[in-house]
C-alpha cells in the first residue's frame, strides 16, 4: 500500500495521487510491483525498500549519492492466540532524496497516523530532515509509554499471583520479559544510530534540529535505562514467585495431609468395631455411641494439635 502526502504553506496535510517534490510517500507491506515503481520513479537503490521490510534487519544509516536511508526499530503491539498484548520491534525504513520523503514498513503504526491526521505541531512534508527528527522523536516516546503499560500489567500479575498456584501468570510475565529484551536491544541499535546522526554530516541540520535530536537521544536513553530496570525487578519477581506457586502448593498439601490424618483415625476406630469378633460393650444398649464418641475425641485431640503446630 502507498499513501501520498503533501502540506501546503500552513502545515495542513492533503492526501494527493502522485509524487511531487517535497511530498511524503508512506509505503506499508508493499508489492512487489510498488516497489518497482518507487525505484524507478525517484532513481532509489533497490535495497533502500527491500531491507526495511526484513523483520530481522539491524538500524543503521547509510547514504548512496544524494538519497539518505535510515533504519530504526519501532515498538509494536501485537495480540497471540489468547488475546494477551505482546509487545514487539520491526525496522522502519526513513529514505530521504532531493524529492521526496519516504517511509518504509512491514505493518501500520499509530506513529504515522499522527503525522496524517495533522495531529503533530510543525509538521511539514517538505522539511525532510526535522520530519526525519520528529518521527525518531516520536518513537522514543512510543518506546516509554509501552514501557508504562508493560509495567502496569506486571503490578497487575503480581497481584495475581499472590493467592495462585498455577504457571499461567508465570508465562505471562516471562512474555513480558521477552518484550523487555527486544525493547532493551531495539534502543540500544537505535541509539547508535542517533549518536552516529550527530556526529556525521548525513543529513543537514540547523541548530534547532541539532537540540530536536539531542532530545531525541536524551528520550531513547530514558527508554533504554527504563527498560533494563523493568527487565532486572522482573527478572527477580518470576524467581521469587515461581518460590511463591511452589510454597503456595506446599501449604495446601499440608492442610490436605492433616485433614486425611484426622478423618483416618475416626475410620480406624470405626475397623475395629466393625470386626466379627468378641468386643468391648457389644451387647451394651448405646453400644453404637462408644465408637463415635472414641473417633470424635482422637479427631479433636489431632486436630488441636496440628493446630497448635500451625499445620493448617
Amino acid at each position: 500500500m502507498i499513501k501520498i502526502y503533501m502540506t501546503d504553506e500552513v502545515g495542513h496535510i492533503h492526501e494527493i495521487s502522485e509524487i511531487t517534490k517535497g511530498c511524503w510517500v508512506n509505503i506499508i507491506n508493499p508489492t512487489e510491483e510498488e516497489i518497482e515503481h518507487v525505484t524507478k520513479r525517484l532513481q532509489l537503490p533497490l535495497d533502500f525498500l527491500r531491507d526495511p521490510l526484513d523483520e530481522e534487519e539491524r538500524s543503521r544509516i547509510e547514504k548512496e549519492d544524494n538519497h539518505v536511508l535510515i533504519i530504526i526499530n519501532i515498538p509494536l503491539v501485537t495480540k497471540d492466540e489468547y488475546d494477551r498484548a505482546i509487545y514487539d520491534t520491526i525496522p522502519l525504513g526513513i529514505i530521504i532524496t532531493d524529492e521526496c520523503f519516504i517511509t518504509v514498513c512491514l505493518k501500520d503504526n499509530p506513529i504515522f497516523h499522527l503525522f496524517a491526521q495533522n495531529k503533530v505541531k510543525q509538521f511539514f512534508t517538505y522539511k525532510k530532515t526535522r520530519f526525519a527528527l520528529q518521527i525518531l522523536y516520536l518513537i522514543a516516546t512510543s518506546y516509554l509509554k509501552y514501557l508504562k503499560q508493560i509495567n502496569k500489567k506486571t503490578d497487575e500479575i503480581e497481584n495475581e499471583l499472590h493467592q495462585s498456584m498455577k504457571n499461567k501468570e508465570l508465562f505471562s510475565l516471562l512474555n513480558l520479559e521477552k518484550s523487555l529484551v527486544y525493547f532493551t536491544t531495539s534502543l540500544k541499535s537505535n541509539n547508535i544510530v542517533m549518536q552516529k546522526m550527530l556526529r556525521s554530516n548525513y543529513l543537514k541540520m540547523y541548530e534547532d534540529d541539532k537540540d530536536l535530536l539531542e532530545d531525541v537521544i536524551i528520550e531513547n536513553q530514558q527508554a533504554i535505562e527504563m527498560a533494563e530496570t523493568h527487565m532486572s525487578i522482573l527478572s527477580g519477581m518470576m524467581d521469587a514467585f515461581a518460590s511463591v506457586i511452589s510454597n503456595n502448593v506446599n501449604i495446601v498439601m499440608k492442610f490436605l495431609t492433616s485433614f486425611t490424618i484426622i478423618l483416618a483415625l475416626p475410620t480406624m476406630v470405626a475397623s475395629f468395631y466393625g470386626m466379627n469378633v468378641e468386643l468391648p460393650f457389644q451387647n451394651y444398649q448405646h453400644a453404637f455411641y462408644i465408637p463415635i464418641i472414641i473417633s470424635a475425641i482422637f479427631a479433636i485431640i489431632t486436630a488441636f494439635i496440628f493446630w497448635k503446630k500451625k499445620f493448617f
